[in-house]
């Protein structure tokens, strides 16, 4: 045959060779270490169960007062059931054998990061589940948003919250802050000192003394709008059940030899209501429309 000899005059004797592999990256989970964590013990049954005393009120007495207005002990009950996660792979032998060396190198990890995600946005779920809400759909957020939100758990009369305060957002609610704040200085000379660490490097860090966290496992709805949280600790209960196990099981049957592996993880999350009343913690629901240049 008359010509040059090309890459696709012999693409059919061209090895295919995966040069590199990579998974796709994972937003790191976030939630669960920031809530109050508690694990239940083997032998105590399904649930965490917690009792709360109510309080006692005082008052003030003369010389001949009779002291008779008895004050009751009353508890509420608070029950977490912890519920198993968990996910099966199946690989054959001969996907084993004949598979590239550096993709089966990074399959090992995937596995945990899909529990691991799952149980950051079962927190999340739990956040979306507060009672108050601010500053609300459409709403480009403002750090003294926050700022209320901690100051109603921190001075409410049910519980007030006490350090340390947290929050999540997602990366494009931390933008509009951090806009915000770049706002005053957009014309002008910016000195050292916080404004100018804003500049450089984006809003990371404390308002008002709750330590705030990017989440970007946040959910943005079809609206351009996500769901955050701010709380103190005690707000939140993360409790651990059997904690993960993998085990894994030999199936010789299927497609000549297979190997079977399963992931488990029990936990649950939930919001600690103080006399059944969401006070501690507080929904972060605003605008999250993606940023244009």
């Amino acid at each position: 045959m008359a010509g040059e000899t090309t890459s696709g005059s012999l693409a059919d004797s061209m090895p295919l060779i995966i040069d590199a592999a990579r998974i796709r990256r994972e937003y790191p989970p976030i939630v669960a270490k920031l809530f109050e964590y508690h694990k239940l013990p083997e032998g105590t049954g399904l649930s965490w169960e917690e009792a709360e005393l109510s309080r006692f009120t005082a008052q003030a007495i003369t010389e001949t007062t009779r002291l008779t207005n008895y004050q009751q002990y009353a508890d509420t009950l608070r029950v977490v059931t912890p519920t198993v996660s968990g996910l099966a792979t199946l690989v054959t032998d001969l996907v084993l054998a004949r598979m590239s060396k550096v993709v089966r190198a990074e399959m090992g990890p995937l596995m945990q990061d899909a529990i691991e995600r799952k149980k950051d946005l079962d927190c999340l779920t739990t956040i979306d589940g507060a009672t108050n809400s601010q500053p609300g759909a459409g709403v480009t957020l403002a750090a003294s948003t926050i700022s209320a939100h901690k100051a109603n758990i921190e001075g409410n009369t049910t519980e007030g919250g006490e350090a340390p305060f947290y929050g999540v957002w997602h990366g494009w609610q931390a933008k509009d802050v951090a806009d915000e704040l770049r706002a005053g200085f957009a014309t002008y000379p910016i000195p050292a000192g916080f404004s100018a660490e804003v500049f450089r490097n984006g809003y990371s860090g404390s308002i008002d003394g709750v330590e705030m966290f990017v989440d970007n496992n946040i959910t943005i709805d079809a609206a351009n709008d996500a769901k955050g949280g701010v709380w103190a600790r005690k707000g939140g209960l993360f409790i651990q059940g059997r904690g993960k196990r993998k085990p894994t099981v030999r199936d010789e049957e299927y497609g000549g030899g297979a190997e079977k592996a399963f992931l488990f993880d029990e936990y649950g999350a939930a919001e600690r209501l103080p006399n059944a009343v969401s006070v501690l913690m507080r929904e972060l629901l605003s605008d999250a429309t993606a940023p244009t240049v």
